[in-house]
């Protein structure tokens, strides 16, 4: 069986939501993974596990427990390339699907932001979560879980 694992510490809540609606209505497993409690409606397709603070602490978690063709949702570029290296999917919260194609180029750009900020440039984050971000997420889960649905 096929399910969603949720790097959920950073996920924005209207991410969130669109993720519930699409387990409930699709009847797909979702599991949220982060070091605090993470609120979730009620329903047999959601559930939540906490895990200890620390560095990549959710990130092992999530690594550990998906499977080739699950889908990861997280904004974690190195996240990404580990489970995409272990057959899985991920998907940014923004609606980017990361794949075999991009990780790297994805990763060198990641790297190199954090070598800036570490020499005292300011980058400045991202931009706020925007309406066109939302449709591309939703667009990108529902094609995943089409996709799989199909397979099944």
């Amino acid at each position: 069986m096929l399910k969603i694992w949720v790097d959920a510490d950073a996920c924005p809540v209207v991410i969130k939501d669109i993720i519930f609606r699409a387990a409930n209505r699709t009847k797909t497993e979702v599991t949220l993974i982060a070091n605090q409690y993470i609120r979730t409606p009620p329903s047999k397709f959601i559930n939540s596990i906490q895990v200890p603070k620390g560095f990549d602490v959710a990130d092992n978690e999530i690594v550990q427990r998906c499977n080739a063709n699950d889908l990861v949702i997280t904004s974690d570029i190195p996240l990404a390339d580990e489970v995409i290296a272990k057959g899985a999917q991920a998907l940014s919260p923004r609606g980017e699907l990361f794949t075999r194609e991009n990780i790297k180029s994805r990763l060198n750009i990641r790297d190199f932001m954090d070598t800036l900020r570490s020499s005292g440039v300011q980058t400045g984050g991202p931009p706020a979560l925007g309406s066109s971000e939302k449709q591309a997420f939703g667009n990108e889960l529902d094609k995943w879980l089409v996709f799989r649905q199909r397979q099944s």
